[in-house]
């Protein structure tokens, strides 16, 4: 209640309650002090008249003369305060009576002093005896074996008592109310003395909240308020000093600008438009950045894709290098074009969510297995925890949270060199429709101080600023993260120490979906039994929970030698291993260790999957042979490739319909694409061509239509951006055809370098079914023809053909001593010194080949021939460099047949061997 007062209210109650309520307390307590004291000393004087009066009665009474004892009485009652006196002769007669009459009373057995008050009177009653001997009723004696002779009988009035006890009252009240009056007043003085100069405080304050930084207080004369006042004062003397000179400078800055001005005419017009330009910056902003991508991811788009192309061609190690420099930094360039647009989108309020179910567990997986290789090249173990009571399925914006997940882990991995990386998901609340999710990412990094993680989600802020730092970056990725973590209505969060990595956690609210929206291909079997194998803990009970999932029953172990041992103690029992699934690596598991390993386990009817990192899936593929090599996955392993494993290994049949792939000689898939870019049409066109697709083109919206309307497509990849009719006119064209003929509707695809989600949500509107982001890809096409025609199209990196062996090697020269002059830049010694250092290691490197091929080791085969063909780069020997690069690629496509190849190395080898044998020894070059 004191907090709804003001100062002044609250001056007054401290001061009237506890001084008003001491006063009547105090009051009080004296007032009926001083009554009670009045009736005392009436009651004392009333005993002295007694006293008198039965000293002077006791001869009439004894004699029983009546006119004495009325002369008595009346003299006794003209005294103040006393009402009527009466004697009484004993036994109970009346002798005189003065005053009203007097209240009927027994006197037989009053003996002694009686005294009966009542609140208007008091009767006092004394007993005379014979002998009174007493000068006072104190003094008398106590006779209690004699019968007095009479009594007297004195009534007392208390009026006058009375009124005098009220009157001392009211003068009581009038003083207190009087003190209370001037304490009141000197309150309300008080309180005026502080609500005053508070008064004028809050004036200035609000005057100088107004702008008026000019505005001074007065001093109110206290010395606390003083400090204030001096306090305001100074504040406002700092603002205006810093308002004046934020003016000076901007008068400055002006004067600058006007002075660079060329002419004082176009001065004010210049102006006028750069204050517009700075207002219009800020709309127009998002709309420049679209436009500055298009016009950048279009050429991107055909540095990207033909440069792909052009890798696929016979080009040397040193080309190759090039090459793959130049699509890292084109991946480089795309990356932060996409971080520069959406932090652009967010920061303009256009950021549009989708809202579509997807299947949380393929979500977190599908970003693993993007991230893997980079984990897996500095040896870190990437681990995924998907706890099991979290809904499987969830409404929201998939492509929003797994960018969100790519830039947490993507920066686990840049600041771990040794150690894992656990990505968990875990259900914290839950209804009927929603579901609050905490997704974690934690590392074994190099951690952050305080100082660091209070800075870490500012745009443009880089969690290591050292000159030496070695993660590259725009520094928005975790600002990106945060506004798109706080856009869904969660918070993000780090905790990191120093030297022991960092842990980053984010909320979402998500809806759940219905389980018919997104169908799970789980198939339950726990009739079978399977082995696991992994020395990682975190990482054995990951895959351990996956198995269970996949319907298994699984027994884990850490020791690969044991495990023979305890797969031939249940093939003994009634309940057998039917499954064997091994992580294993290059450092930790020979070959030959393993292929013995693998072999006994297939024997005794167990099957085996295989588990790895992706740096060395190559390795243990092109060395671990037939069936093995076929029955790998690289980790982490995604749950649904995994159940396909198992389900395949088990021959167990999936109930589940499943699109099967389309052979190609049954139905050729036709396409059309549509972009005026000759440079993009060609590398779509390419990309399909390879992947087996029947291809027809247009460079404009009519050609495309007229095309669309006279052939039948199975897919159509249409470009957005066309002059004469654009890519959403050409599609709306499209569908208003098939409306008319009563045909199906073909799939469209927009090919587009826009990026915006807004105008994502255009192109969807207008009748086109999806949309791929330049550049393009083999895979993202192959991906987009699976999803919308069923036709499941093999890219160039999935062809497993043969490769033949061209002979056209054995028509190049053996050695070329021009090329080998060009290739040294003209020096003759250091030709001949790089052919005869190549010719001196040749013998010993054949010799090696043939080891190799005797053991089947195809591993160190790739070894020496990528040797040899370095070597021979940088000598005039084209022939023997050309049979190096077929075998090479063979080796890495892994082919089945490469003897042949290897056959005509050998020959090649034997060839310069002999020809520089017959010359002795190297000639300089003519």
């Amino acid at each position: 209640m004191l907090t709804k007062l003001g100062i002044k209210g609250r001056v007054l109650l401290l001061t009237l309650v506890p001084s008003g309520a001491f006063a009547i307390i105090l009051g009080s307590w004296f007032s009926y002090a001083q009554l009670q004291d009045s009736q005392q000393q009436l009651l004392q004087r009333a005993q002295l008249i007694l006293s008198q009066l039965s000293l002077h009665s006791y001869a009439a009474l004894k004699a029983g003369d009546r006119e004495q004892l009325a002369r008595i009485a009346q003299e006794a009652n003209n005294l103040n305060d006393v009402r009527s006196v009466r004697f009484i002769a004993a036994p109970d007669t009346v002798l005189a009576h003065s005053g009203p009459s007097m209240p009927k009373q027994s006197l037989s057995d009053t003996l002694q002093l009686s005294i009966t008050s009542q609140r208007a009177g008091s009767l006092l009653t004394l007993p005379i005896y014979a002998r009174p001997l007493a000068p006072t009723a104190v003094e008398q004696p106590q006779h209690n074996q004699q019968q007095p002779i009479g009594w007297v009988s004195l009534e007392l009035s208390h009026h006058a008592t009375l009124l005098e006890g009220y009157r001392q009252i009211f003068i009581s009240s009038v003083l207190i109310a009087f003190g209370l009056l001037i304490t009141a007043l000197l309150a309300l003085r008080l309180s005026r003395t502080i609500n005053l100069p508070l008064e004028n405080i809050k004036r200035g304050v609000a005057s100088i909240r107004e702008g008026h930084l000019d505005t001074r207080l007065s001093s109110p004369g206290s010395q606390e308020l003083d400090e204030l006042v001096n306090g305001i004062n100074l504040m406002a003397q700092s603002l205006q000093q810093a308002q004046e000179e934020l003016q000076g400078n901007i008068d400055q800055a002006l004067d600058d600008a006007r002075h660079n001005l060329e002419t004082i005419e176009i001065q004010n017009i210049e102006l006028d438009l750069a204050r517009k330009e700075a207002i219009e910056a800020s709309r127009i902003k998002s709309e420049f950045l679209a436009n500055m991508s298009h016009e950048i991811r279009t050429p991107l788009n055909g540095i990207i894709g033909f440069t792909q192309l052009l890798k696929k061609s016979d080009l040397t190690i040193r080309q190759e290098d090039y090459l793959n420099t130049i699509i890292n930094s084109s991946d480089s360039l795309l990356n932060i074009i996409n971080e520069v647009l959406d932090f652009s989108k967010i920061e303009a309020g256009k950021l549009v969510l989708d809202h579509a179910p997807f299947y949380l567990r393929d979500l977190i997986q599908d970003t693993l297995t993007l991230l893997a290789p980079a984990a897996h090249h500095k040896q870190l173990e990437l681990i995924s925890l998907v706890y099991r009571d979290t809904p499987r399925t969830l409404i929201g914006d998939a492509q929003r949270i797994k960018q969100i997940l790519t830039n947490l882990i993507g920066n686990a991995i840049k600041f771990t060199h040794e150690g894992n990386i656990v990505v968990r998901a875990m259900l914290e609340d839950e209804d009927d429709s929603f579901a609050l999710l905490r997704f974690s990412v934690q590392d074994t990094g190099i951690g952050m101080h305080e100082l660091e993680q209070n800075a870490l989600f500012q745009a443009f802020t880089q969690a290591d600023h050292s000159l030496t730092r070695q993660a590259g970056g725009t520094g928005l990725g975790l600002t990106i993260s945060k506004r798109l973590v706080e856009h869904m209505g969660g918070e993000i969060s780090v905790t990191s120490t120093i030297g022991e990595g960092s842990e980053f956690s984010f909320s979402l609210r998500l809806e759940k979906a219905d389980s018919g929206e997104l169908s799970s291909i789980e198939i339950k079997h726990p009739s079978h039994r399977a082995i696991l194998y992994e020395p990682h803990s975190l990482a054995l009970q990951a895959i351990a929970h996956q198995l269970e999932d996949c319907g298994l029953h699984v027994d884990c172990i850490d020791n690969l030698d044991a495990i023979l041992a305890k797969v031939q103690a249940a093939e003994a029992s009634v309940a057998p291993y039917h499954l064997a699934v091994l992580s294993i690596n290059t450092k930790q598991h020979p070959l030959h260790q393993l292929k013995n390993i693998f072999s006994q386990l297939q024997q005794r009817q167990c099957e085996v999957l295989l588990l790895c990192s992706t740096s060395d899936f190559n390795i243990f593929q092109n060395n671990l042979g037939k069936p093995f090599c076929e029955q790998m996955l690289s980790k982490p392993a995604c749950h649904r490739r995994l159940q396909h494993a198992v389900n395949n290994l088990l021959a167990i049949q999936n109930p589940a319909s499943e699109q099967s792939l389309t052979d190609p000689e049954q139905h050729q898939l036709h396409a059309l694409c549509v972009d005026d870019n000759p440079a993009n049409l060609l590398l779509i066109k390419t990309l399909l061509q390879d992947m087996g697709a029947r291809v027809s083109s247009a460079d404009n919206g009519h050609t495309a239509l007229a095309l669309f309307q006279q052939y039948s497509f199975d897919i159509v990849f249409m470009d957005i951006q066309m002059p004469v009719m654009s890519g959403q006119q050409c599609t709306a064209a499209m569908r208003e055809w098939e409306h008319n003929q009563q045909l199906e509707t073909t799939p469209i695809i927009a090919v587009t370098a826009h990026a915006l989600a807004n105008e994502t949500h255009l192109f969807l509107q207008a009748g086109l079914n999806d949309c791929l982001s330049k550049p393009i890809s083999e895979q993202s096409l192959a991906q987009a023809i699976a999803k919308w025609t069923g036709v499941f199209m093999a890219t160039q990196a999935q062809l497993e053909q043969p490769m033949p062996i061209s002979t056209e090697h054995q028509h190049l020269p053996v050695i070329d001593r021009d090329e080998g002059r060009k290739l040294s830049n003209g020096k003759d010694g250091l030709a001949n010194e790089l052919l005869t250092l190549l010719l001196e290691s040749l013998p010993s490197d054949r010799a090696y080949i043939q080891q190799a091929r005797s053991q089947s080791d195809r591993g160190a085969l790739l070894e020496r021939i990528h040797r040899i063909h370095g070597a021979s780069q940088y000598c005039g020997v084209p022939q023997l460099r050309a049979i190096c690069k077929t075998c090479e690629v063979l080796l890495k496509n892994n082919a089945a047949q490469i003897d042949p190849a290897l056959d005509e190395l050998d020959a090649a080898i034997a060839r310069l061997l002999a020809h520089l044998a017959h010359d002795n020894q190297p000639e300089p070059p003519p």
